[in-house]
C-alpha cells in the first residue's frame, strides 16, 4: 500500500471533527420516519421495512459517498467498476438498478425511468438517509419499484448558536479531500452550509483520475402564524476519466465521462388548524453530463462524443387532516416535466455514425390519497391508492396497504401488499439512429407483498428482525436487435420474481459498546424470457439476475469514547453471483461465476480538543477500507480497490 505524501501532508494541520456525536451504544429508539407515508410517523407504526442512517454515525465511520452507506441496509447489494468515479448501481431486494427511486429534499434526482449513478452523491450536509424497502409508487409514482432512498439535507437545531469547521484528508490512491461547513440560527430562522471537494489518482497506471466538486445549503423560515419555509439547493460537478473498455481492459488514454447541475427544493407549510395542514413543494433537478472519447492517436480514427441534458420540474401539494382518534388522512396532486435533450457525434473507419438527436419532454400528473390509521391500541393501519396520468402510455393505478400491530412484550408484527411501476426511459421511448425507440411501450410493472415481525429484548438494549418478501416484476422492457431497419427495438416481453428474507439484530453490549448484524437470503429467477434466450442474455429463461448474490450479510460492532470519539469495525459479505462477459463478435454474452468475498472496513475518530464554550477544537480520524487487503470483484474484470487508507482531521468551531 502506497500512501501519498500529499495526502499525509494535508492532515497535519487539520482533523476530523466528531465532537458530540452521539455513539451507537443502544437500540430503544424509535425515530420518526417521514419517506415511508410523506407524514412524520414513528417507526413502529411504520408497515414496511425502512432504515434510517444518520448523518452523524456517518460521520463517525468516514463514510464520504451514499452508496458506501447503503452497504449497511439489508437487502440492498451496491456494485461499483472498481475506481473513485466509477458507476455505482444499487440493486434494492433483487430488483433492477432502475427500480429505486432516489430523492434529495424530496426532489426526485434518477433519470425518468429510475437509472441513478451513486458514484457522485456524497454525505455531505447529510442530516440522515431513510432507505424504505417495497413498493411505494402510491406516494412518488414511477420508479419507485423496490424502495425508495431518500437524503434529507442537515436542518439546524432550534438553539441560537453558530458551528463553524474546516476539514481536510487525504490517502491511497493521491485522494484528497477538503471541505467546509457552516450551521446556525434560532426557532424563527436558520440555515447550514456546506463546500466539498474530492480528488484521486485512480487505481490504473493511466487515465483515471476523478474529480468531485460538491455545494450543499439550506434555509428554514418558521412565521408565528403557522407557516414555515425551507429551501434547499444541492449543486455538484465531477469528472471522472477512465482508460478501460466495456471488458475491463485499460486501452483508451483520453476518454472520460463528466456531470454537473443544481437539484432545487422549495418547500412551504402552513397550518391552517391545529387538525389541518398543507404543504408545496416545488422541485427541479438538471443534469448536463456527456461522454467524451477522442482518438488516442493519428492512426486511431475513432470519435464519440455525446452531451446529454436532462431535466426535471414538479409540483407536489397535499393536504393532511389529523382526526382525533389519531388517523392523518392525506390527499394529494403532483405534476411533473421531464424533458431530454441529447446528441452523439460519432464516426469510425467505417464513416460517420453519428445520429440524429434527441429532444423530447413529457408530462406526468397524478392524484394519491392515504390514510394513517389508529385502529386499536397497538394496531396502525396504512392505506393509499394513486391515479397516474403519464403523457406517454396514459394512466395507471397503484395501490399500497399495510398493517402494523404491537403486541405486550416488545413484539411487532407488520404486513403490506402493493404495486408499483417504472415509466420508459426516453432511450427506450426515443431513440435513433442504430436503436429505434418505442414510443408505445407500457411501463414496467410488479406486485409485491411482505410479512414482518420484530422483538425487542432487554429493555429496549437489543433487538431482532425478520423480513419475508416475495415480488413479481411483469411486462419488463428488453432489446430486440433483430428487426427490421427503422422498427422499434424495446418491446415488453420478459417477467421475473424476486423474493427472499432479511434478519437483523442488533445489542448494545457492556457500556459504550454496540454490535449489528444482518443477513440476506435472495432469490431470483427470470419467468419469461426476453428476446435472446441463449444462457448468457440479461434475461435468460430460468437464470437468476446478474450481480445479485444468493447470500449476503454484515456485521459491525462498534465502541463509544464519551464525548470523545468513537471506534468501529464492518465486515460485509457477498456471496457468489453471476455476471457477464463479452467475447468477440459475433460471439453471445457468456455468464460467469463472480466469487464470494469478505471486506472488512474500519474507522476511528478522537476529539483531541473538545470544543467547548466558543473554543477552537481539533479532531483526528482515520478510516480503512478492505483493511484485510482482498482482491475481489463487484463487477467482473474491473477489481474493486485494495487496502484504501484516509486519514484527515478537522477544526471546528462552536459559538453559543
Amino acid at each position: 500500500m502506497k500512501l501519498s505524501v500529499r495526502a499525509v501532508l494535508l492532515v497535519l494541520p487539520l482533523a476530523t471533527s466528531l465532537a458530540g456525536q452521539t455513539p451507537r451504544d443502544t437500540v430503544a429508539l424509535n425515530p420518526v420516519v417521514v419517506t415511508a407515508t410523506r407524514v412524520p410517523t414513528p417507526a413502529s407504526a411504520v408497515p414496511v421495512a425502512v432504515t434510517v442512517l444518520r448523518g452523524s454515525d456517518l460521520v463517525a465511520s468516514g463514510i464520504h459517498t451514499v452508496f458506501e452507506a447503503l452497504r449497511e441496509v439489508p437487502g440492498a447489494v451496491v456494485v461499483q467498476t472498481g475506481s473513485f468515479g466509477g458507476q455505482a448501481s444499487l440493486f434494492l431486494r433483487g430488483g433492477q438498478s432502475n427500480y429505486v427511486k432516489v430523492l434529495v429534499d424530496g426532489v426526485p434526482v434518477n433519470q425518468p425511468g429510475g437509472s441513478f449513478d451513486f458514484a457522485n452523491l456524497t454525505t455531505d450536509n447529510v442530516e440522515r438517509i431513510e432507505v424504505v424497502r417495497g413498493p411505494v409508487s402510491v406516494l412518488y409514482g414511477s420508479d419507485a419499484v423496490t424502495g425508495v432512498v431518500q437524503i434529507f439535507t442537515r436542518h439546524p437545531t432550534g438553539a441560537a448558536r453558530t458551528e463553524l469547521s474546516a476539514h481536510a484528508g487525504g490517502g491511497t490512491y493521491g485522494t484528497a479531500s477538503w471541505d467546509a461547513e457552516s450551521m446556525g440560527g434560532t426557532e424563527t430562522a436558520s440555515y447550514s452550509l456546506s463546500v466539498s471537494r474530492f480528488t484521486s489518482d485512480g487505481m490504473y497506471a493511466f487515465n483515471n483520475e476523478y474529480r468531485n466538486a460538491v455545494f450543499s445549503g439550506l434555509v428554514r423560515v418558521a412565521a408565528g402564524d403557522g407557516t414555515d419555509a425551507v429551501l434547499s439547493l444541492r449543486y455538484h460537478d465531477n469528472t471522472y476519466r477512465f482508460p478501460t473498455d466495456g471488458n475491463g481492459n485499460p486501452v483508451d488514454h483520453n476518454q472520460f465521462s463528466f456531470e454537473s447541475g443544481p437539484t432545487v427544493a422549495f418547500d412551504i407549510g402552513h397550518a391552517f388548524t391545529r387538525r389541518f395542514d398543507a404543504r408545496l413543494l416545488l422541485a427541479a433537478n438538471e443534469t448536463d453530463g456527456g461522454f467524451d472519447n477522442r482518438p488516442d492517436s493519428a492512426a486511431d480514427s475513432t470519435l464519440f462524443r455525446n452531451l446529454d441534458n436532462l431535466r426535471r420540474l414538479s409540483a407536489d401539494l397535499r393536504a393532511n387532516l389529523h382526526l382525533p382518534s389519531g388517523t392523518v388522512l392525506t390527499a394529494g396532486a403532483a405534476v411533473e416535466q421531464e424533458r431530454d435533450r441529447s446528441f452523439n457525434v460519432c464516426s469510425s473507419s467505417f464513416g460517420d455514425c453519428t445520429t440524429p438527436p434527441i429532444d423530447s419532454s413529457r408530462w406526468n400528473g397524478a392524484f394519491y390519497a392515504q390514510a394513517v390509521t389508529a385502529l386499536l391500541d397497538g394496531v396502525d393501519l396504512t392505506t393509499g391508492v394513486r391515479l397516474e396520468d403519464n403523457q406517454r402510455f396514459g394512466t395507471y393505478a397503484t395501490y399500497r396497504v399495510g398493517v402494523a400491530y404491537r403486541l405486550p412484550g416488545g413484539t411487532r408484527v407488520r404486513a403490506t401488499a402493493g404495486n408499483a411501476f417504472r415509466e420508459p426511459s426516453f432511450f427506450e421511448n426515443y431513440s435513433t439512429g442504430f436503436t429505434t425507440g418505442n414510443p408505445y411501450l407500457k411501463p414496467e410493472h410488479s406486485r409485491s407483498w411482505e410479512v414482518g415481525l420484530e422483538q425487542s429484548l432487554a429493555a429496549g438494549r437489543a433487538s431482532l428482525s425478520a423480513t419475508f418478501f416475495d415480488q413479481r416484476f411483469l411486462d419488463m422492457i428488453d432489446y430486440n436487435p433483430n428487426v427490421p431497419a427503422g422498427s422499434p427495438n424495446y418491446a415488453n416481453v420478459a417477467a421475473a420474481i424476486a423474493n427472499g428474507v432479511e434478519l437483523g439484530a442488533r445489542c448494545a453490549l457492556i457500556g459504550p459498546v454496540w454490535a449489528a448484524a444482518s443477513y440476506t437470503y435472495l432469490h431470483t429467477d427470470v419467468t419469461n424470457p426476453g428476446f435472446d434466450s441463449t444462457s448468457g442474455a440479461l434475461l435468460a429463461p430460468g437464470q437468476p439476475f446478474v450481480r445479485r448474490p444468493k447470500h449476503s450479510g454484515r456485521l459491525d460492532v462498534g465502541y463509544g469514547l464519551t464525548g470523545r470519539g468513537t471506534v468501529s469495525l464492518a465486515a460485509t459479505y457477498v456471496g457468489e453471483r453471476l455476471d457477464r462477459i463479452f467475447p468477440p463478435f459475433p460471439a453471445p454474452p457468456v455468464r460467469v461465476p463472480l466469487p464470494s468475498y469478505v471486506r472488512v472496513d474500519g474507522a476511528a475518530q478522537l476529539d483531541v480538543v473538545p470544543p467547548r464554550h466558543g473554543a477552537l477544537g481539533l479532531a483526528l480520524s482515520v478510516r480503512v477500507e478492505n483493511l484485510l487487503d482482498h482482491a475481489y470483484e463487484e463487477v467482473k474484470n474491473f477489481p474493486a480497490r485494495r487496502r484504501t487508507v484516509f486519514v484527515g482531521g478537522e477544526l471546528r468551531f462552536g459559538r453559543p
